[in-house]
């Protein structure tokens, strides 16, 4: 644990919270950025050590360097790109800067000691697999035998960063690429009325973004989430959408065949798509929790003391600084809430064991399929304080954001600790490093979201910000402030078909037979489609779909440089956005 390992991965960190804030609110997802810090760490440090202008970047710097950068990035569980912008959209409510980075601190903050509780449990009694972790370890070994094969796959990192941020720099200052759509339009009945109306593919959002952010995206999450996503696109925006018209549940946008009408029909498109995901997301966290007849874990034989990358380790002793930190980070939560927020004390109080529960349920979670669950973590604390504390809005999401934070960087160290693990690395200088990376993070992606986002209610949910975690977060909250009765009687036949579906996908998924599987959407893909933009999952897909090409046909390039490639794309658009967004300002 040297200066320059933290320095490097505070400085990372920065560079790559506001990618992460910014996707986060375009699509609602972020990037793990552990593997994307050890490359660029190795290549800065390797071309100083060439020229004799440093001493060797050691393994275990690589370690500390990356679990630092990490944990910046993960900030966005800390609330900035769905409860918080949620929280200003239904009370109104907006902190200032120094009120958000303290709040977003505060929930990242707890979420480290409950990571740590949580070693000796799910890393050495009975480890779990932490697919992300393995990954990340096995690219930093590979570097330290591979130096050469590291630095090409850091230029092409780099390479396609700086191409995506030149495609985007031409989009917003010299020349608009252009959105393709299908030419021509159709003539949709209005029941009860006399005329009809005339839509286009483009009314329903259907035209394609040449965006190398979702192209990248598209890449990362693999043919069945892209074509998913297509799938739920052409459902959702082909089909319920103009139902929806027909039938005057929705209303239409500007009457011009170039206007997208996104706004509008997602209004009524959001009840049943967040009713599946949140069913799905929750059916299968409940399964995974609750279900005893699970096979070994991978890297993990019955009876076998083993964990992947070598032999059953000590237990880590749990000695008082820790739990007088834990005990802190506990109050600090507790009090940010009460001043902050008005909270009262007893509900603050609350929030702090529903949060190390949570952190549990994600810890296990991620455990087993390297994906914390923070959406459904985050809708179940609602559904909860909806019980403890009916009708109060701010409550309902500040809780919801206390269980989410603390989820989220607890998956974020587990993680870490299981690639610290493998090479043999110390957990209690990871547990530094990681404060490190939360207090940048809560900093920069604090101070990014203001810049993005300055007005979160006219901003957000259109075309240009559809913020689906917002949007689900939002919908939830109403839901349960306003009752039932308020929403349209269609709207809530709508919801229940969507949970069903989702619930199907949920235990088709997790006891149907391998072939239907491998045929079966992805329930949480399929209903994201419902409230982004059917522009933005053709466009994933397609880069899903090219990804899958490359896989099949290239496969030498695209096993070393095909992930990769997408991470620079994601960056380098990023990045861009956020700068542009500063110079707006300006």
């Amino acid at each position: 644990m040297t200066v320059r390992a933290i320095v490097t991965g505070i400085v990372l960190g920065a560079f790559l919270t506001p990618c992460n804030i910014y996707s986060g609110l375009k699509i609602g997802w972020s990037f793990n950025m552990s593997i994307t810090s050890a490359l660029l760490s190795f290549a800065f440090w390797k071309c100083l050590s060439a020229v004799s202008l440093a001493r060797p970047w050691g393994i275990y710097e690589s370690n500390i360097n990356q679990t630092t950068a990490s944990s910046a990035a993960s900030i966005v569980s800390g609330g900035l790109v769905a409860p918080i912008p949620a929280l200003a959209i239904v009370s109104g409510i907006e902190l200032d800067w120094r009120q958000l980075i303290f709040w977003v601190f505060s929930v990242s903050f707890l979420g480290i000691w409950v990571a740590y509780f949580l070693l000796n449990t799910l890393l050495v009694r009975t480890p779990l697999p932490f697919p992300s972790g393995v990954a990340t370890a096995e690219v930093i070994t590979n570097i330290y035998a591979h130096g050469k094969e590291a630095l090409q796959r850091v230029y092409m990192l780099v390479g396609a960063a700086v191409f995506a941020s030149l495609i985007k720099v031409s989009d917003l200052y010299w020349r608009p690429l252009p959105r393709l759509s299908l030419p021509g339009a159709i003539s949709l009945p209005i029941a009860g009325a006399q005329n009809s109306l005339t839509v286009s593919l483009k009314n329903l959002s259907f035209f394609l973004d040449p965006s190398p952010l979702f192209f990248g995206f598209g890449a990362i999450i693999g043919i069945r989430i892209g074509v998913s996503l297509i799938f739920g696109a052409l459902v959702a925006w082909g089909g319920l959408a103009p139902l929806a018209l027909h039938l005057q549940w929705a209303k239409p946008g500007a009457l011009t065949q170039d206007a997208s009408w996104f706004a509008t029909l997602v209004e009524w498109l959001l009840w049943p798509g967040v009713a599946l995901m949140v069913a799905a997301i929750v059916t299968d966290f409940g399964l995974r929790l609750f279900d005893g007849n699970k096979k070994p874990t991978m890297g993990q034989d019955e009876g076998e003391g083993e964990i992947e990358g070598g032999p059953q380790k000590a237990a880590y002793p749990i000695s008082a600084p820790f739990i007088i930190c834990f005990i802190l980070a506990s109050l600090i939560v507790m009090s940010a809430q009460i001043i902050l927020f008005d909270t009262a004390w007893w509900v603050a109080f609350v929030t702090i064991p529903m949060a190390v529960i949570f952190g549990v349920v994600a810890g296990r979670v991620v455990g087993e399929t390297g994906i914390p669950p923070i959406g459904a973590i985050g809708q179940v604390t609602q559904l909860n304080m909806g019980v403890l504390a009916p009708g109060q809005l701010t409550p309902n999401l500040t809780a919801a954001n206390v269980a989410g934070g603390t989820a989220g960087q607890c998956a974020d160290l587990l993680n870490d600790f299981k690639t610290g693990q493998i090479i043999g690395a110390d957990p209690t200088r990871q547990v530094i490093a990681q404060c490190f990376g939360v207090l940048t993070g809560a900093i920069v992606g604090s101070l990014a979201y203001i810049v993005l986002i300055p007005d979160p209610v006219s901003m957000l949910i259109t075309d240009d910000w559809p913020a689906p975690a917002v949007l689900t977060w939002k919908v939830v909250a109403e839901a349960l402030h306003q009752g039932i009765q308020a929403i349209p009687v269609h709207a809530r036949w709508a919801m229940v078909v969507g949970a069903f579906v989702g619930v199907l996908c949920a235990l088709g998924e997790r006891y149907g037979p391998k072939w239907l599987t491998r045929l079966m959407p992805s329930a949480p893909a399929f209903g994201l489609a419902f409230v982004i933009p059917a522009s933005i999952s053709l466009s994933m897909g397609i880069g899903a779909i090219a990804a899958y090409a490359l896989q099949r046909y290239v496969r030498s390039w695209s096993a070393r440089f095909l992930m990769v490639a997408a991470a620079g794309l994601v960056a380098g658009e990023s990045m861009t956005g956020v700068v542009s967004s500063i110079i707006s300002i300006m």
